[in-house]
């Protein structure tokens, strides 16, 4: 399974994404760029919350997130 992100809200200036960098992800863009501390910190948190979390994981687990350019605004 694959699982396309959309960097569109981080394409450009100092918020621009790369191949490698923490960024979370909601309903399929990604939201800020973080630093790997704080990626540790949610992860943290995320796996308090139990069995929705690692249905999550075993979904991710089979999937390929890839980067991809945003498409050109018209």
């Amino acid at each position: 399974m694959r699982r396309a992100v959309n960097v569109g809200l981080l394409a450009e200036g100092e918020d621009a994404v790369d191949v490698g960098d923490w960024v979370p992800i909601h309903v399929g863009f990604a939201m800020s760029k973080i630093d790997e501390e704080e990626a540790k910190s949610t992860l943290e948190f995320l796996v308090q919350l139990g069995n929705p979390f690692e249905e999550e994981l075993a979904e991710l687990e089979g999937s390929r997130i890839e980067l991809r350019p945003p498409r050109p605004r018209r």
